[in-house]
């Protein structure tokens, strides 16, 4: 496997002015996510450097651009806040080091190819999870966005303090954020083509700041520090935390993969590629451990950025290259032109992010769809805002999968049948229901269709309890593709039975997996070798000769 990412020169023209757009859309957002982080704004920007050189460079996503966004800022705001809160003095090299766990997590998900399956995750639980996302963003910018600070306690404290910021919102800050959400929604296309909306809003903003408002005192992003990082952040852990900083960063790694995967899906309908997922979360790793070495905000793979990078014409990572060194000479030489940006204007980009995150069109037809698909989503988006992500995510899932495997079982355990005469609801040739005939029920066909998970294994029990006298017993697996241990060992269980009643038993089309399963049980060597075949019609003649020399016995 190459190891970095392939860098082409065939579309210079094309990368550098996608990564140079990606840029320009990029960095008002990587101050806003870092102001609304706690942090500071450059720690937006050295994520936004950081992961966007490492994951383009390592990743398996040619066109993806990779930087701090909403989900992993919302996640991060929160590790923040609970580091500091428990630790004071190095809550915030924990938050870093919690940064690198999360890329070391990727990392190993990527090396075992995890990738596949990071994103088989019931959509009702991702829409939930991701429009939980959305509404804590928003809640978290509303304090800054109405001229104040934000009240301590995270999102439930701004949500309670929701009638007293409104009572006391300082007016040229709000209108600002105002001004900033008017032009992110209003700005014609035309316009859009030339100048992210983002951008656009950031500097009518500061300019609307330091003109009408020229005598009044605004909250302002202030000094940047500018040059790469003083001091490099170690890991850091302490006894009574480091638990909960694996678990934080599992967590954050986990957000990380299901976004950046996403979006490759997104970048891969574009291009009509293919992205390499365990690659991606490898180079996505190796980002996310620089960053927070570096004193950055975690990120993933970014849609808008994506879809800009690639309407604008890149088609190799080289683009993503550009972007980081363009955001690279703003952090050592422009950092000071962002001192005079209002925190209200930063806010209400941050606050349009969140409208974006709610999944809008779900929302809006879930109960349309499916009453039970929108009662989860609904349930992981308030225990997302109200309680805890993975407490949210673990009980979506949990549901979900639950609900499934009921329908499921329901649906197989119609393919679970006992005949003993010709069946319509089961395909017999004309042979073989001659045969069920002839022996008049002294032959049981105990007909299985489909995977066996163990959600049948009550049915093949009760199938197994009706089981009516015979002489021989059948079990036709022909049509079963998998064969579960639950429904194996309930299986094993009627063949012992019926075994020990006296009855013959045959077994039709075990072969492969479900013949050695078979052979583990020792129910090979009970029925013995010769009872194992793969046609029915056969082990139907077979039965016959059983039931006729028993006949003559009697």
């Amino acid at each position: 496997m190459q190891i970095t990412n392939k860098i082409r020169f065939d579309n210079l023209k094309g990368d550098i002015f996608g990564g140079v757009t990606a840029a320009i859309v990029s960095l008002p957002l990587a101050l806003a996510f870092g102001v609304a982080s706690g942090i500071g704004a450059i720690a937006g920007l050295y994520g936004a450097v950081c992961i966007g050189f490492f994951a383009a460079l390592f990743g398996g996503t040619p066109t993806l651009i990779s930087e701090p966004t909403g989900p992993m800022t919302v996640v991060m705001t929160a590790i923040v806040s609970g580091m500091i809160a428990t630790n004071p003095e190095n809550g915030l090299a924990m938050a870093f080091t919690v940064v690198m766990l999360a890329g070391l997590f990727q990392i190993i998900f990527g090396f075992f190819k995890l990738g596949k399956y990071i994103t088989l995750m019931p959509y009702s639980v991702i829409s939930g999870f991701m429009s939980g996302i959305g509404i804590i963003l928003i809640i978290l910018q509303i304090a800054p966005f109405l001229g104040q600070s934000p009240p301590k306690g995270g999102v439930l404290a701004t949500f309670q303090a929701i009638p007293d910021l409104i009572a006391n919102l300082n007016p040229p800050e709000t209108i600002l954020g105002v001004l900033t959400i008017a032009i992110l929604f209003l700005t014609p296309k035309q316009v859009k083509k030339f100048v992210p909306p983002q951008l656009l809003a950031l500097i009518v903003g500061t300019i609307v700041s330091v003109t009408l408002f020229s005598d009044v005192e605004i909250r302002r992003i202030g000094e940047i520090p500018m040059g790469l990082p003083e001091q490099l952040n170690l890991p850091f852990f302490t006894a009574g935390q480091g638990i909960s900083m694996i678990v934080d960063g599992a967590m954050l790694g986990m957000l990380g993969c299901i976004d950046t995967l996403l979006t490759a899906v997104v970048a891969d309908s574009l291009t009509r590629t293919e992205h390499k997922s365990d690659k991606e979360l490898i180079g996505q790793g190796i980002a996310n451990i620089v960053s927070g070495i570096c004193g950055g905000l975690p990120g993933a793979g970014a849609t808008m950025g994506t879809v800009v990078n690639i309407q604008t014409g890149a088609k190799s990572a080289l683009s993503g290259l550009t972007r980081a060194f363009v955001l690279l000479i703003v952090v050592l030489w422009a950092a000071k032109f962002t001192q005079p940006i209002p925190m209200a204007v930063l806010a209400g980009i941050a606050l349009k992010v969140g409208i974006d995150i709610l999944d809008w069109s779900f929302l809006k037809r879930s109960h349309q769809l499916s009453v039970k698909g929108s009662l989860i989503m609904y349930g992981v988006l308030f225990l997302t805002v109200f309680v805890d992500l993975i407490v949210a995510v673990g009980v979506g899932i949990f549901i979900a999968n639950i609900l499934t495997i009921e329908r499921l079982s329901a649906l197989q355990s119609q393919e679970v049948k006992i005949i003993s005469d010709a069946d319509d609801a089961v395909n017999l040739s004309t042979e073989e229901k001659a045969i069920l005939d002839q022996t008049k029920g002294r032959i049981l066909l105990f007909y299985l269709s489909g995977p066996m998970i163990f959600g049948v294994s009550k049915a093949i029990a009760r199938e197994h309890n009706a089981m009516k006298d015979a002489d021989v017993l059948i079990f036709d697996l022909t049509d079963v593709p998998l064969l579960g241990v639950t429904t194996s060992l309930v299986i094993e269980n009627a063949i012992r039975d019926a075994y020990d009643k006296g009855l013959n038993v045959l077994i039709v089309g075990a072969t492969n997996k479900i013949k050695k399963r078979l052979e583990k049980l020792g129910i090979v060597e009970l029925i013995s070798p010769h009872n194992l075949m793969l046609d029915r019609l056969e082990a139907l003649e077979q039965a016959k000769v059983l039931v006729d020399a028993k006949a003559i016995t009697y």
